[in-house]
């Protein structure tokens, strides 16, 4: 009992007891939603046992093996039985198993994991959100199928399951256990168990704390890893027509408990889908820890008080803003210095690029005065030439007067 709290009698009928009512009345109406992740190598049997945990045929098309890394393929589909709506997403996994290189075979499961919590996070730290209609794409439990060989756990298959039992609840299947005997299936289950403890592998355990189901929980934990078998196609058996598979030496029943555990992993599902939802969450309340840790929020601040989420937010503003000051400061001067930079390239490139012109230019003038001088001298003899023309005329005409006038005395 909280404290301050009284338990107290009343003395007539007051109508609060139809909360449940109301609630399953809302529950139906807004439906219910489920997702699967089916780990397992190609041709395992993937898709048969979708088919047969849910009596639907999900089709869907082969994969190939000869893809260069693992894939994750993401189907909804919606189903109703009776008045109840459900919404399955059903994710597998493609290509794993299949390459040389299988030491990096989980990292795009576990990508694929936290970005399904990454993005309800984004929905729930919106400003304006709708989580009641928001559609709830986390894992809630994850089917890891293992190869009937009927040894031991491979090693791709021992680092998958630990790099993803802190996430999603991780139950173990034998995939077409139908190809070992029940001697070698019952031991094979038995070194897996042993297996998976030994390594520190945690893998989901149906609860045994509600009254209700405990007894059947605790049986049905003694039969994990689930083996099983699935089948689309009906054989006719007696008057009936019946899941199953059919073989030279006999025929395997999909829905018969002492052939496969299809039926006790079908019924297990369904009597714990809302614990595997519970679980879910609180993986989720663990990243979402972890997640706003690393963007620095906390409760308690340095002094042990509590701290509001206003005030992280607003210590991460102005966190941000001084941050942003100091690289736009730091950019301008970076600026700064590239201009100063450019323009002393650009100087010496403007002198270097002048310094033939000066010359040319100089040359130039030095040849005009040349030009200029070589002018006044030709303009001198010239003017010479001229004058001594002029007095050699004038000799000569006194010369021939003189000649004539006196031509002996001359003489």
């Amino acid at each position: 009992q909280n404290v301050g709290c009284r338990t107290l009698s009343l003395s007539a009928h007051v109508g609060f007891d139809s909360l449940p009512d109301q609630l399953i009345r809302k529950s139906i109406k807004h439906g219910f939603c489920f997702n699967i992740l089916c780990i397992g190598e190609t041709g395992i049997g993937k898709s048969a046992l979708v088919s047969s945990l849910f009596n639907t045929d999900f089709e869907d098309s082969p994969s190939t093996h000869f893809l260069s890394s693992v894939r994750l393929r993401a189907q909804t589909f919606e189903l109703q039985e009776s008045n109840v709506l459900l919404k399955l997403t059903v994710v597998k996994t493609v290509g794993f198993g299949d390459q040389m290189n299988k030491a990096d075979s989980y990292q795009p499961i576990v990508d694929y994991v936290d970005a399904q919590f990454e993005a309800y996070l984004e929905e729930e730290l919106k400003v304006i959100r709708s989580l009641f209609s928001y559609h709830d794409t986390r894992i809630h439990v994850c089917l890891y199928f293992i190869s009937p060989t009927g040894r031991s756990l491979k090693t791709i298959d021992l680092l998958t399951m630990r790099s993803l039992d802190s996430k999603v609840n991780i139950i173990p299947v034998i995939g077409k256990a139908d190809s070992i005997s029940k001697t070698e299936l019952q031991e094979f289950k038995k070194k897996i168990m042993s297996e998976l403890t030994s390594n520190g592998i945690r893998i989901y355990q149906f609860p045994t704390d509600d009254e209700t189901v405990s007894e059947i929980n605790t049986i049905t934990n003694g039969y994990l890893p689930f083996a099983v078998v699935g089948s689309m196609e009906k054989v006719k058996i007696g008057n009936k027509m019946v899941r199953a598979r059919q073989y030279p030496w006999g025929i395997v029943k999909v829905e018969n408990e002492n052939h496969c555990d299809t039926i006790k992993l079908r019924r297990m599902l369904c009597t714990n889908m809302e614990d595997l939802k519970e679980k879910t969450r609180a993986y989720y309340e663990s990243y979402r820890r972890c997640r706003l840790e690393k963007l620095g929020c906390r409760d308690i601040g340095p002094e042990n008080k509590p701290v509001s989420l206003q005030e992280v937010i607003e210590a991460k503003r102005l966190e941000f803003c001084l941050e942003v000051e100091r690289k736009e400061e730091e950019i301008w001067q970076r600026f700064v210095q590239r201009v100063k930079e450019k323009a002393a390239m650009l100087e010496e490139a403007e002198q270097q690029a002048s310094m033939p012109v000066l010359t040319e230019f100089e040359h130039l003038t030095l040849m005009h005065q040349e030009g200029e001088l070589k002018f006044g001298e030709e303009k001198l003899l010239e003017d010479e030439k001229a004058q001594f023309v002029e007095k050699k005329g004038v000799t000569e005409s006194i010369q021939s007067q003189v000649s004539v006038s006196s031509p002996v005395s001359l003489k």
